[in-house]
């Protein structure tokens, strides 16, 4: 009989364990510490130019306050379930925790071994200052564009080209440059024609063109510290990248993916 009342008892205590769990106070309690209220007012004197004064400071908190208890009882009914945007948002909050981790300022010997395993980023392209002559494909392009390149070694100012949208003459532009601006290959007509000479015609995604290559610089390897505030940030985005694959990698082998074998993808 002892041991029947006993079990009752333990039973009833459990409950009453669970009932205060559930219904703890320690839930509606909201605590606002001071940084949090001190980074709020730091950002909104950032957006307005000024200290707030004491109302705003009061709206400022009743915001915040406010806020937690939208989400707290959105967190109750469930909510945060099944969304796409609140998943995304806290995977790139943990995200940025990782990164936070890692230092700020990398050392030179980093930056230097870093530097060598990628220096093909950092080839700075050959570049090319030219002048053309440019005849519309909407106006018979080839024909006078053949024509008045014929006509060079008499007398140029005879020759009449089309006006380009671009302008007659470019000066430092390199052979991505010039196929972005031109199209359809037309860079890698510069390869093949000599300096000062007047060289073509050449079909572009507009017509023909007749170049002449007043200049040219080659292209060459940097030294470390003339791009070294780029590497930097760089090697910072690499480690950050490699944070947050690691913690992946980390932690993967925890979780289960169940995936339906009889997906069909419409």
């Amino acid at each position: 009989m002892k041991s029947k009342v006993l079990i009752f008892f333990l039973i009833g205590f459990i409950l009453y364990l669970i009932d205060i769990g559930l219904n703890n106070d320690d839930n509606k309690s909201i605590y606002i510490s001071d940084q949090e209220i001190n980074s709020l007012i730091s950002a909104w004197k950032s957006q307005v130019g000024r200290v707030p004064n004491e109302d705003e400071i009061s709206r400022i908190i009743n915001n915040l306050v406010e806020e937690e208890i939208l989400y707290r009882e959105a967190l109750l009914l469930g909510l945060n379930k099944d969304d796409r945007i609140i998943k995304r948002r806290l995977a790139q909050k943990i995200s940025f925790l990782k990164q936070e981790s890692l230092p700020n300022k990398p050392k030179r010997k980093e930056l230097n071994a870093f530097f060598e395993k990628n220096k093909s980023k950092y080839f700075v392209e050959p570049v090319y200052s030219f002048t053309h002559l440019f005849f519309s494909s909407d106006n018979n392009s080839q024909l006078r564009s053949q024509a008045a390149f014929n006509k060079i070694p008499n007398n140029i100012t005879d020759i009449k080209s089309d006006p380009f949208f671009l302008g007659k003459n470019f000066a430092d532009i390199n052979l991505k440059e010039i196929e972005n601006e031109f199209g359809n290959n037309f860079n890698t007509y510069f390869k093949e024609s000599n300096l000062n000479k007047w060289s073509g015609p050449f079909l572009s995604s507009f017509g023909h063109h007749i170049i002449f290559i007043n200049d040219y610089r080659s292209g060459f390897y940097p030294p470390l510290d003339v791009v070294i505030d780029k590497v930097e940030l760089d090697l910072l985005a690499e480690k950050k990248e490699g944070a947050i694959n690691n913690f992946i990698d980390d932690v993967r082998s925890e979780y289960t993916v169940i995936i339906n074998p009889n997906l069909r993808i419409e």
